[in-house]
């Protein structure tokens, strides 16, 4: 079991059991809890309930498979989760839901602000439910912005396998190309291909990307070895011959150019 999780499957808890639980939950040592088709009291419920609600490190719940049997727990699950900030995983595969159920849960999912990932599978949801779940999708599709991609920019920097990294439509700006051309010119990995397509990108910052990684590719034939970050090239997946990088206007529009570098 990892550190700071509670994993159980198909048990019966006992009031003393949900009581530990939630005393982990509400001191904030854990951040995984699963409880799998495990059965429990009404008034465990409401109690497990509450102390998702106070709970400062809870990241992943899991109530698959029956635990949330009725509407008056999916009630008291929306209550928890109105009040809980850490939450990004909420699993409630194989539960009774039904699109009544869905939408008392779904204004709290809607307003909360870490979840990120929901799993509602074989819960029973018909024509309603479905445009309740349409509600829950942001404008943009998700997209991750300048934000996630500054965060995504360091992670890339220091893999040591990633050679392809597809961003295409991904919402992002000029500025996050400018953090991943500074990542490109001074971080040594081993990336290869950088999709930016479809993106708020001037065609300047997307061709000065593409120039890096084209002349480290060119440099890497030649020597028979792989060069610093910097001189990485940008290639398609044609095979051999000449490196082709995708350029666009940055508004959404469709595929402006193909130039042979």
């Amino acid at each position: 079991m990892l550190p700071g999780s509670i994993q159980m499957s198909g048990e019966t808890l006992s009031g003393a059991e949900v009581k530990g639980v939630c005393e982990g939950l509400a001191e904030g040592t854990v951040r995984l809890l699963s409880l799998r088709g495990c059965l429990l009291s009404d008034k465990d419920f409401a109690r497990l309930c509450h102390g998702v609600s106070q709970s400062p490190s809870l990241v992943q719940l899991n109530l698959n498979l029956g635990v949330v049997s009725s509407a008056t727990r999916v009630q008291q699950l929306a209550q928890g989760l109105q009040s809980n900030r850490s939450l990004q995983s909420l699993f409630l595969h194989g539960n009774p839901l039904t699109d009544t159920g869905l939408s008392l849960l779904t204004p709290a999912l809607a307003v909360h602000p870490s979840l990120v990932s929901l799993d509602l599978g074989d819960c029973l949801l018909g024509d309603e439910g479905i445009r309740l779940i349409c509600g829950l999708l942001p404008p943009d599709g998700a997209k991750p912005g300048d934000h996630i991609a500054s965060m995504l920019a360091v992670c890339v920097a220091s893999s040591r396998t990633l050679e392809v990294l597809d961003l295409e439509g991904t919402g992002l700006s000029n500025q996050s190309a400018q953090i991943l051309l500074d990542m490109v010119q001074n971080y040594p990995t081993p990336l290869k291909s950088l999709v930016l397509s479809e993106n708020k990108i001037s065609m300047d910052l997307q061709q000065q990307i593409a120039d890096l990684l084209s002349e480290g590719e060119d440099e890497e034939d030649s020597e028979g070895q792989k060069p610093p970050a910097r001189e990485r090239g940008l290639k398609n997946d044609l095979g051999p011959g000449p490196h082709r990088v995708l350029l666009t206007s940055g508004l959404g529009e469709s595929l402006l150019a193909e130039t042979e570098m």
